[in-house]
């Protein structure tokens, strides 16, 4: 069994994100929880550096992403939530979200 978390900090993002995107954020978190993260594929998950992955989100307002990193114990921790505006993600995105996930460590 799997669990997703959130840092208080990513929680705060997601609950600022368009409805249908913490919808997004929902479904996917179910799936994860229900069948394990080595089962989800891109387009809905996607590696972006060392430990550091994406859940991808898109709405009728745009795209988002929620970036996490796993843990032993079976976890998943979601470390950043952010709009995202250009078709990279921005290098600000990924430091900070490494920043917070040396902190969850």
């Amino acid at each position: 069994m799997w669990t997703v978390l959130l840092t208080d900090e990513a929680k705060a993002e997601l609950e600022a994100l368009p409805v249908d995107q913490q919808a997004r954020f929902t479904r996917t978190r179910l799936l994860i929880e229900e069948h394990g993260i080595e089962q989800l594929h891109f387009p809905l998950v996607r590696h972006l550096e060392g430990e550091l992955w994406e859940i991808r989100l898109k709405g009728r307002a745009g795209i988002s992403r929620a970036l996490y990193v796993v843990r032993i114990g079976r976890r998943v921790i979601v470390v950043r939530v952010f709009v995202k505006k250009t078709e990279k993600t921005p290098r600000r995105e990924i430091e900070l979200a490494l920043k917070r996930a040396k902190e969850v460590l």
